[in-house]
């Protein structure tokens, strides 16, 4: 079924230049979204998605209050969700594998929707900016020519991409907006900042930084966070990174040097000293089970211990 915005179907576009020209609207509710106050999210109440990375829950969930993910420059945050079931999916792509994912994060809404007789589907892209290699128009594009394949009719509210959501600052485009939060409670949808991105979060940049594939993080039926299990092989030859200059590592290791997180550099080298110090990835999941984490009572995440 056609991806949808305010009833009529989007038609396929060669730019996104040519869709914002097609669908003013779309125009208006981006600088709309520019515009709202950044929020800092309470760690306490916060379920985090990092990069290739996706989490589902419901209203009924005890343990989280929002989902959010940030740290997106090329990268576009995904958020598909059901008015009726109040349902909602997070998903910070990168465009490893768009195809995909698109048709993981639609089904993980839509089966945790199965009991709502009514409501639709909505879809919040937000992410990108205009940047110099066209990293972010390509995923913005193909993001939406996912979304165009899917069987669903999914309704585009909110298309704040590329250039969209770019700004120029002396002469150096960024994005506007490099994180998002969605209350699961309201379906409220806003830009965030957070200051927690755990639980494990040393653990999870190291299966992305090699090549892990997107991760539902989440099983929302017990209210668990749920890393791994994930592989990766010992390779020395990425201490050489951690002798180098922030800007080599921002040259050789970001898609968008000059618009990174002040705290990119930082991040970078965190995961690197941990794949060093845990050179093969079996010793962090014993008898190969996943790492899982509740929400305590004091709000943080707890590890559970398995047998």
């Amino acid at each position: 079924m056609p991806l949808l915005t305010e009833n009529h179907r989007i038609e396929r576009t060669g730019t996104t230049a040519e869709l914002f020209v097609k669908y003013p609207h779309l125009q208006e509710n981006a600088r709309a979204f520019r515009a709202r106050a950044l929020v800092n999210v309470d760690p306490k109440c916060l379920l985090y998605v990092q990069q290739r990375e996706l989490a589902a829950t419901t209203p009924a969930d005890n343990s989280v209050t929002v989902i959010g993910s940030d740290d997106a420059t090329t990268c576009h945050l995904v958020l598909v969700r059901h008015t009726g079931s109040g349902a909602a999916c997070l998903a910070h792509c990168d465009g490893s594998n768009t195809r995909s994912e698109v048709p993981l994060i639609v089904k993980t809404v839509t089966t945790l929707s199965s009991q709502a007789k009514d409501g639709r589907l909505e879809l919040h892209l937000i992410g990108g900016f205009d940047d110099e290699t066209k990293t972010s128009h390509s995923l913005s594009l193909s993001l939406l020519a996912a979304f165009q394949k899917q069987r669903e009719d999914i309704h585009l509210v909110t298309c704040c991409i590329t250039e969209l959501n770019d700004i120029v600052t002396d002469g150096i485009h960024r994005p506007v907006v490099y994180g998002i939060g969605v209350n699961v409670k309201t379906g409220e949808v806003f830009p965030a900042s957070f200051q927690s991105r755990g639980p494990a979060e040393e653990l999870r940049s190291a299966r992305t930084f090699t090549g892990g594939q997107m991760a539902d993080i989440y099983d929302t039926s017990k209210q668990e966070v749920k890393i791994g299990p994930c592989k990766w092989s010992p390779n020395r030859d990425i201490a050489f990174w951690l002798t180098q200059d922030d800007d080599t590592i921002l040259k050789y290791l970001s898609t968008s040097p000059l618009a990174e997180p002040p705290h990119f550099v930082q991040h970078i080298k965190t995961t690197i000293q941990f794949l060093l110090e845990h050179p093969s990835s079996d010793s962090l999941f014993p008898g190969g089970q996943p790492q899982l984490f509740r929400r305590t009572e004091q709000g943080g995440w707890e590890r559970v211990a398995q047998q």
